[in-house]
């Protein structure tokens, strides 16, 4: 039999486990284990896997180096079939449809914030499950947990996007973004000028979640209104579950978050000032979120609203969680046109840019 390629294996394994929202632990021994050997000679790397010295370097274990010598003697891993024989059960019909339809993903972290993955694996993982383009939205300067990007560090990421994007397959591109800090006063936390840049603008709360009815409803207001908000992300702030383990970046260290209620607001004011502006409430395909919660989508979808699929992903497997989104949308009656990233990039460029 033919050898496979290990590297893909493990971080196929990796993958799997970050959707299968896996121990943090498990998912960074494939992908240790894999950056350790990409640089590896091919012969060396044979070399090793035939006398079992594969161990002897830093990031592979005996899990992974059995792995890799199984791929090498042209056989799945042991490990990654038990993954994929595990996957979990297919979308309905129309969950799946919507899926299908879906040709990006607004609202995604690299390891410039509190993702656990360069922008690179970001966004080739997207290339793999069939996206047309991937939102960069990493966190703005307030949110220091999250090593949100100041000025200076986001001028620094779009021209590295600029040269990410000239080595990406034809018919793929990052887009730049942000999600940005709904401050108190329901001003945006980044200056106007690179807001002003970006391709698609994400804002959400994030502190002072537990801000009275009327407070934390000026505060959404005020923000949907500004013209450089394109998306509300996770409306509620609310917390179904604990934070996924398979979170890997340097916001999630030592850190699980506890189950959190929904934010006091009027959703009826805020829904509606979200269709004037022409603002896009985001379904936010998180586990440990799903936000806005069904009876929030249902108002939303009445008052009028666009909506964005998005994953909020911080690791590869991660991107493939719009499909719990897909089947929250599908329940509550959400029309495919009525899904921003459904639409063609150049439509969905256009509807940003109209909005600014």
């Amino acid at each position: 039999m033919s050898a496979r390629d290990p590297i893909a294996d493990l971080r196929r394994i990796a993958f799997l486990l970050e959707r299968a929202n896996e121990a943090t632990y498990r998912v960074r021994a494939f992908r240790s284990a894999a950056t350790a050997l990409a640089g590896l000679p091919a012969a060396e790397l044979a070399e090793r896997a035939a006398n079992g010295t594969l161990t002897e370097l830093a990031g592979v274990g005996d899990v992974t180096a059995r792995c890799v010598a199984e791929s090498l003697a042209g056989e799945e891993p042991v490990y990654l079939r038990r993954l994929v024989a595990t996957e979990g059960s297919d979308l309905d019909a129309e969950a799946a449809a919507l899926r299908t339809a879906l040709r990006g993903d607004c609202h995604t972290h690299s390891d410039w914030s509190d993702g656990g993955s360069p922008i690179e694996e970001m966004a080739l993982a997207a290339v793999e499950l069939g996206h047309e383009y991937l939102v960069l939205t990493d966190h703005s300067p307030r949110l220091t947990v999250a090593r949100g990007l100041t000025a200076e560090r986001l001028r620094r990421q779009l021209d590295h996007v600029a040269q990410v994007n000239a080595a990406l397959p034809e018919g793929f591109r990052i887009l730049t973004g942000i999600e940005v800090d709904i401050l108190a006063d329901g001003s945006l936390d980044q200056d106007d000028d690179l807001l002003a840049r970006l391709d698609v603008v994400v804002g959400s709360v994030h502190s002072g979640l537990k801000d009275e009815r009327a407070k934390m409803t000026r505060r959404m207001l005020t923000a949907v209104a500004n013209p450089h908000l394109d998306i509300l992300g996770h409306c509620t702030g609310r917390m179904v579950s604990s934070r996924p383990a398979g979170v890997t970046g340097p916001g999630d260290r030592g850190h699980r978050a506890r189950t959190r209620a929904e934010s006091d607001f009027d959703a009826d004011a805020v829904f509606a000032a979200c269709a004037e502006h022409d603002t896009a409430v985001e379904i936010n395909s998180r586990p440990e979120r799903q936000d806005p919660p069904k009876r929030l989508i249902r108002r939303a979808l009445e008052a009028g609203c666009d909506f964005a699929i998005n994953t909020d992903a911080h690791a590869p497997g991660q991107l493939d969680w719009q499909r719990f989104g897909c089947e929250r949308a599908v329940r509550c009656g959400v029309p495919v046109d009525r899904v921003v990233n459904t639409w063609p990039v150049e439509r969905l460029l256009t509807w940003a840019a109209d909005r600014s």
